[in-house]
């Protein structure tokens, strides 16, 4: 029996939400990168990494290969780049339209 789409678009979003795992994202849309790299940014233990890196992995949002002795990560597809992105577009408006509307109570809270 398959999932309905509404259900894997949640689990989806529930992976995004942890900010170690959305740094991970966000450091890779640069390019594959090595665990080594991603633990000197983040600066969290390498068990906590390893633990995010493996949801990132089941979720099919980044991919993992050796090379010689460096596991690198990659983003699976450029669309993870691109649904970054929209976040980072989306929370611009939200904050802007938060910014007007404290302005607006603001400027009417004395008249009322």
């Amino acid at each position: 029996m398959s999932v309905p789409l509404y259900q894997a678009k949640a689990e989806l979003f529930r992976t995004l939400g942890h900010p170690v795992r959305i740094r991970v994202l966000e450091l890779l849309q640069d390019g594959p990168k090595p665990v080594r790299d991603l633990l000197a940014v983040i600066e969290v233990e390498a068990s906590n990494l390893s633990q995010q890196l493996a949801v990132l992995r089941r979720a099919g949002m980044v991919t993992s290969h050796r090379d010689g002795p460096l596991v690198m990560y990659a983003l699976s597809t450029p669309d993870v780049a691109d649904l970054l992105a929209a976040g980072r577009r989306i929370l611009g408006a939200v904050l802007t339209d938060r910014d007007g509307l404290l302005d607006e109570l603001r400027a009417t809270g004395a008249d009322r």
